[in-house]
């Protein structure tokens, strides 16, 4: 009897270890796991969304039954329970504006999939995700629903008010006007303020547009005179607001390299990155896909700014996808800074009487006048409607894109999803304007499997924000699902969703869009439009520019100035090769190693580090950062010199103090 009760013993110590492990151990499922994409040296705008792999749930079904249903069970208890653990209890006791109960809760950023959590919604911000109870002065009831971050349509236009609605039923919370824009934002700007669309907007500085102040021909250069002028307009952009510079090589193909470099130092100075529909679209000489991935991939590299490829399914890419994806792949290990978008139909949509357009198309897209149909009808041309249609100016489509491109460019993990469209007055518009979303989810993750559910939320919120983000602080707080979050949010059933709209009418809503939330007022109601919701936001680029020193920092026989950058105090790097340390720079990972212990002589190493900067320069988040064996910090960039947040020194093993504005560093 004593051996079986001491067996029994046993037994029960190993299943509280097991409990013990299962809620607490393993692998942490909420931990970020998208990681800073890489940008060229000397720092690039951006950062880089990796898709996340791995989704418990492939293709939004149930994980396959075996030995793995213990283990994926045990990693769902580990991410629920941790997830509650982070809650307080002021946070339960609270009474939010809404409560979204019982959902599958997707958050890209943490590679958060989980079911029957609860979001609660205050002042228009995610206030808790969490399992336990919450109150609600409304509740949804998401049960069988996937909740996920409201979509950002990054290659959008200007955000009319016919197109927006057909977005908000997109699960669209964010149209960015990056393929096209504007030369003058500030007019823009306060033009979409005062019309309130129920999304929230942004654009990019809009070349062409600029350009066409000088009267040239789409096939005429500027000159040196133009150049500067426009590149002062450019700058003048970015300081009121617009969030890019944005080029149509295709479309205008007399732009040169001196126009595009002029503006691309341009978008390096301020942390900006650049988008380009390519100059060429087709695999036929002269002027194939390769010469527009050499010459983008060649800004890139001569300009250190980063490049966001457009639309590659059909610009890039058409006919030539996973060689252009390889040429992509080979500029990111060399350090370049480039991402590219699709959208998900196999067939594109464009003026008649663009240079898209220009003699031997037909030759160049592989298509004949019958693979022509006018947008917004059944009308398939012939020789002479083309003819009548292109003095008109009508948009055409063209089915002339293989389907396996579009698959081939969905698995990019640098690729995410822009509409290039918007519906307007007259439907004359690829259905893209209103089933871009939808169908990226119902279609390429659902049926075909293209890729996970996961993956698609990333491209469709995560990635699009991380793409502007570095100066867009309003988009740091989109894409995602966690506390402190906008409470931009979709709202959808992943059996049903699927788009609607056709090339006969571009203008049918998706289905299986049940809520949409912007700002935390709910603009889709049970799959309804809630058009008296017109709160859509300005998304601006915003600079931080050095005014003044913070003080000074005391360190050996050196002494140099801090800088205050929010809220944080910090001090040139450099200042640590005086002090004797070595620092080794990598331009893949933006990382600069400390060690001490290859380090020279202190003093022996000449830098600016005991130099103010200069009144008026740029303080930007490029997304380097130092690191020793075992610590790590982020760093800001002031013109060509990284600095580094003094609560750095302390964790090397210095002694940090201060009185008043005067620091010192001593060995501790």
């Amino acid at each position: 009897m004593r051996v079986l009760l001491m067996i029994a013993a046993l037994l029960a110590a190993v299943f509280a270890v097991f409990m013990i492990w299962s809620l607490f151990g393993g692998n942490d499922a909420s931990a970020p796991g998208l990681t800073p994409g890489q940008t060229a040296e000397d720092g690039a705008a951006g950062t880089q969304g990796e898709t996340v792999n791995g989704d418990s749930k492939t293709g939004g079904g149930e994980a396959p039954a075996g030995e793995g249903d213990s283990a994926a069970g045990a990693n769902q208890d580990n991410a629920v329970a941790l997830l509650d653990s982070q809650v307080t209890q002021a946070e339960l006791d609270a009474v939010y504006d809404i409560v979204i109960q019982n959902g599958r809760v997707i958050n890209p950023e943490t590679q958060l999939d989980e079911e029957g959590l609860h979001v609660g919604i205050k002042d228009g911000t995610v206030g808790v995700v969490t399992s336990k109870p919450l109150k609600g002065e409304r509740t949804i009831d998401a049960t069988g629903l996937v909740v996920a971050p409201g979509f950002i349509d990054n290659l959008s236009y200007d955000p009319n008010p016919l197109g927006v609605w057909n977005k908000i039923a997109d699960g669209v919370t964010t149209n960015i006007a990056m393929h096209g824009g504007t030369s003058s934002p500030a007019k823009w700007y306060a033009y979409y303020e005062r019309d309130k669309p129920p999304v929230h907007f942004g654009a990019s500085f809009f070349y062409t547009q600029a350009r066409n102040q000088f009267k040239l021909s789409r096939y005429a250069g500027a000159n040196a005179d133009q150049i500067a002028k426009l590149k002062q307009q450019a700058e003048e952009a970015l300081n009121n607001g617009a969030l890019g510079i944005s080029f149509s090589l295709e479309y205008v193909p007399g732009i040169t390299s001196e126009e595009v470099l002029a503006l691309m130092e341009l978008a390096k100075e301020y942390n900006v990155p650049t988008y380009f529909h390519g100059r060429y679209s087709d695999m036929e000489e002269p002027g194939t896909n390769f010469d527009t991935m050499n010459e983008l991939i060649g800004y890139a590299r001569a300009s250190g700014a980063a490049v966001h490829i457009d639309h590659i399914n059909s610009t890039g890419g058409t006919f030539s996808m996973k060689e252009s994806l390889a040429m992509i792949d080979e500029a990111l290990a060399e350090g370049l800074d480039i991402t590219a978008c699709l959208y998900p139909y196999n067939y594109w949509g464009t003026y008649l009487n663009s240079a898209r357009f220009d003699e031997g198309w037909q030759e160049r897209f592989r298509i004949t006048y019958e693979d022509l149909q006018i947008a917004g009808t059944s009308e398939r041309l012939t020789a002479e409607t083309f003819r009548k249609y292109q003095k008109e100016g009508k948009l055409a489509v063209a089915y002339a894109i293989p389907e396996q491109d579009v698959v081939d460019a969905f698995q990019a993990p640098y690729v995410m999803i822009g509409s290039d469209a918007i519906l307007e007055p007259g439907h004359n518009n690829h259905p893209r304007a209103s089933g871009t979303f939808a169908r990226t989810l119902g279609l390429y993750a659902r049926e075909k499997s293209v890729i996970t559910l996961s993956e698609a939320i990333a491209k469709l919120s995560l990635m699009p924000a991380q793409r502007l983000e570095k100066q867009v602080p309003a988009l740091q707080k989109k894409g995602r699902i966690a506390k402190g979050m906008d409470a931009d949010i979709v709202v959808f059933d992943y059996d049903t969703v699927i788009d609607k709209s056709t090339v006969e009418q571009p203008d049918l809503y998706s289905e299986g869009m049940e809520y949409v939330l912007v700002n935390g007022q709910v603009a889709l109601d049970q799959g309804e439009l809630n058009k008296s919701v017109r709160v859509g936001q300005a998304i601006r680029s915003e600079f931080v520019r050095f005014k003044e020193t913070a003080g000074s920092l005391n360190w050996g026989t050196g002494s140099y100035p801090l800088v205050a950058y929010n809220d944080e105090v910090y001090v040139d790097l450099a200042a640590f090769t005086e002090q004797g340390y070595a620092l080794a720079w990598d331009k893949l990972s933006l990382t600069y190693t400390l060690d001490k212990t290859a380090a020279g002589s202190a003093g022996a190493s000449e830098s600016k580090a005991s130099q103010q900067p200069k009144s008026g320069e740029l303080m930007l988040e490029r997304g380097y950062q130092v690191k020793t064996a075992d610590k790590q910090s982020e760093l800001i960039s002031i013109g060509e010199r990284a600095f580094v947040p003094l609560k750095f020194l302390e964790d090397t093993g210095l002694k940090v103090s201060n009185e008043g504005d005067v620091w010192t560093a001593d060995a501790a």
